[in-house]
């Protein structure tokens, strides 16, 4: 069977250009698709190639700094590796500074009832929260392209397939509700930030699975229709290797029959059947993926890159340099 990456080889220097080039990177998937660990790698990516980047956590989970092996961040960036720094949204940090920087309001110690009065404006009406994140996010790019901030590239993890439309889209829906004075403003240049394709790409996280192909499919059909957002590449995680070609599966026949199972069993013991089963597994595995990879290509017009599986327990930077290494493979970079 051919190689992915073979297939997908004639985009590398578009999936190069988009990611490196341009200063703000949305990353979205199904929950469990290796999301942030993308997010992520690609922050480490863009750094060891000489870039500025803060890397944006937007549900505050805290995966982003653990995959740097750094403790918690907060609001306020922190660099949790060499030209890296990390911040994570918070809706009482992000109003404190919006009222601040925009409308010119002195705001002095916590929020309180102002921030529980905002969390149930935001549950009312949808797009109240989505605008403060996607604001502070905006805010920070252009404060960068005008060269008032250090960052060449900012990378969101932002909301899983299932919200990311509605986030990327509050300002345009708030800008259609408000008609006059800087909120409309602001939201108008926020719109103007988001639908440049040279600044702005919308990145998908799949993987080669039945669910989150179909998720990928619809979302990039959803965001063609709905938002002005530009998309980017779909990231393929988690693709398994052709570990052996259809030429093999011969000897694999032959294995498998009562004479040479034993005679191999003679040979290297009693696990060479459980050895045999297993390379049988991995190649059936590996197949029924390369149907949903098929699928995924013929359904979406956009770059692929390719991710490796990798066959490792542990979390954190070995992890996200091995995906970054991946990504630089990927992208000829």
């Amino acid at each position: 069977m051919t190689s992915p990456r073979g297939q997908g080889s004639a985009n590398q220097g578009a999936n190069q250009s988009g990611w490196l080039d341009r200063r703000l990177l949305f990353f979205t998937g199904k929950g469990g698709v290796g999301k942030s660990t993308v997010a992520a790698a690609a922050a480490l990516f863009a750094a060891e190639r000489g870039k500025r980047v803060l890397l944006v956590e937007v549900d505050a989970k805290g995966n982003l700094s653990a995959l740097f092996e750094h403790a918690p961040v907060g609001f306020d960036p922190v660099e949790v590796y060499p030209g890296v720094h990390a911040m994570q949204m918070h809706t009482e940090a992000s109003l404190r500074e919006y009222l601040k920087l925009n409308l010119k309001v002195p705001v002095f110690g916590r929020l309180g009832p102002m921030a529980r009065m905002l969390e149930f404006v935001a549950t009312a009406a949808p797009g109240v929260k989505e605008i403060l994140t996607v604001g502070k996010v905006c805010w920070e790019v252009r404060e960068s392209i005008e060269g008032r901030a250090d960052w060449d590239l900012v990378i969101v993890d932002a909301a899983a397939t299932g919200h990311v439309l509605a986030q990327l889209d509050s300002p345009r829906a708030i800008r259609e509700l408000v008609q006059v004075g800087p909120v409309r403003t602001q939201t108008g240049s926020m719109v103007e930030l988001l639908a440049d394709p040279a600044i702005t790409a919308l990145n998908v996280v799949t993987t080669p699975e039945e669910m989150p192909v179909n998720e990928t499919i619809d979302l990039v059909a959803a965001a063609r229709a709905d938002i002005d957002v530009p998309l980017g590449s779909v990231v393929v995680n988690r693709v398994l290797p052709e570990p052996f070609t259809h030429a093999d599966e011969p000897v694999f026949a032959a294995l498998r029959d009562p004479r040479a199972e034993a005679a191999l069993s003679a040979q290297v013991g009693a696990g060479a059947r459980a050895v045999v089963d297993a390379a049988g597994l991995a190649v059936a595995l590996r197949r029924s993926r390369a149907v949903h990879l098929a699928r995924l290509r013929e359904s979406v017009d956009l770059p692929l890159v390719y991710l490796p599986y990798l066959f490792v327990r542990d979390h954190g930077l070995r992890v996200t340099r091995m995906v970054a290494e991946a990504l630089a493979d990927e992208l000829g970079a």
